[in-house]
């Protein structure tokens, strides 16, 4: 497939078709824009589409969320399957679930979305400041390593799961 914007160059029409290029491309802009932002606010973007022809019943998932705190430079957060390397996106069959991590007073709350997973397939570890959430269920598989602000115990972690979203409580 030709592109004429592209000057006649050929382009992997599925590549070009969900703009997984252009989608890394236009993060660092999206960057800037929200460093630019006055008051405390967010930007999100997300998608799926089918991926049948690489593997059957698969499915490609990314999106991410800018966030910026008043006086604070953006932090932006990926989600999904899709991840960049230095040879171009890659598809994993593991997804990076949509995670938030919220420093409270007296206790760290993590919040994760993992639709499609039953509190039986949740796996959950912490090693002081290393908390590694993990879910293989018969249609999905999530797993994502965060690195948490202070080190904590394992003993003070506490979660619960409804819906799909995982709550983490771990007491400072």
């Amino acid at each position: 497939m030709t592109n004429d914007k592209n000057n006649g160059k050929k382009e992997d029409p599925d590549f070009d078709l969900f703009g997984i290029g252009g989608l890394f491309k236009g993060i660092e802009k999206l960057v800037d824009l929200a460093g630019k932002l006055e008051e405390k606010g967010g930007i999100a973007k997300e998608g799926e589409f089918n991926l049948d022809h690489i593997k059957k019943g698969m499915k490609g998932v990314y999106g991410f969320t800018i966030n910026t705190a008043t006086g604070g430079s953006p932090k932006v957060e990926t989600f999904g399957n899709i991840k960049k390397t230095p040879e171009g996106p890659k598809v994993d069959e593991e997804r990076e679930p949509i995670t938030d991590v919220f420093d409270e007073k007296n206790e760290i709350v993590v919040i994760a979305e993992m639709p499609g997973t039953e509190e039986d397939d949740i796996v959950i570890d912490l090693k002081e400041d290393i908390l590694e959430i993990s879910a293989v269920s018969k249609s999905r598989s999530y797993r994502k390593e965060l690195l948490l602000p202070v080190k904590l115990n394992k003993a003070d972690l506490r979660h619960k799961f409804t819906n799909g979203i995982l709550e983490i409580r771990i007491k400072k």
